[in-house]
């Protein structure tokens, strides 16, 4: 089974979509979740595609079960939110990625694809901006700077960004510098507010991510421990030196 389960009566066409998988720094994930929470996003749909787990979800406060992989809503805003509780599969990373390329093809979403940069950061993470299907011109305008030097996103996001430059489809990259393995907050808030909100023109609140970043980390302690031996299934953005 391979589909994006919309089960509610939104209509999905034109709008831009946040891919929040976890990653280096979990800078995707913990962006997506802020999203989800600050605007309340309403729940739209699983996503089942070969490469996700067979697990079920459950969250604080409520009895109901949902798939890992789910789609968030805020029509108001045509945004919509992929947020992600597990690693993808490297082994089905094309599986996956042909999977949910497909839906954003049907509907002409253009996704914005997050990656962490694992550096070490001198002050303020630096963030730059990758595109396929003729969108490096929003970059432009949104002010944010191509890769210093080249590289390759891996891992499922990987995947996505590959999906979209071979089937020629808008898309972004968004690679920030972060913490190689652990939760990093701050580099999370540089890819919204230095990517996200001037590509979607949305104001985004992002104090919490600041004040509560030692909590932050504390909650995404766990899922960073158990991708910890599991490189391959981390996406992550990484220099090619030598070569270039």
């Amino acid at each position: 089974m391979a589909l994006v389960d919309i089960e509610t009566d939104m209509d999905p066409s034109g709008a831009t979509l946040v891919e929040g998988l976890p990653g280096a720094g979990l800078v995707g994930k913990i962006a997506a979740d802020h999203l989800v929470d600050t605007f309340e996003m309403t729940y739209a749909g699983g996503i089942y595609c070969d490469g996700i787990p067979d697990v079920a979800v459950y969250h604080s406060d409520n009895s109901a079960l949902m798939p890992p992989v789910r789609v968030y809503e805020a029509t108001d805003r045509d945004l919509l939110v992929l947020q992600s509780d597990v690693p993808i599969s490297p082994q089905r990373a094309q599986d996956f990625s042909d999977c949910v390329t497909g839906f954003i093809e049907e509907h002409d979403i253009t996704p914005l694809y997050l990656s962490g940069l694992p550096e070490e950061k001198d002050g303020t993470p630096e963030l730059y901006g990758v595109a396929s299907g003729g969108t490096t011109d929003r970059l432009d305008d949104a002010g944010i700077v191509p890769p210093r030097q080249g590289g390759l996103v891996s891992g499922p996001t990987g995947a996505l960004l590959a999906a979209a430059e071979r089937r020629d489809l808008p898309a972004i990259g968004l690679i920030v510098e972060t913490e190689g393995r652990f939760p990093d907050p701050e580099a999370a808030r540089i890819i919204i507010t230095g990517g996200i909100e001037p590509l979607t023109g949305i104001e985004v609140p992002t104090d919490d991510l600041v004040e509560h970043a030692e909590e932050i980390r504390e909650a995404r302690e766990q899922l960073a421990q158990r991708m910890e031996n599991a490189d391959d299934e981390s996406s992550q953005a990484q220099p090619i030196r030598g070569f270039q």
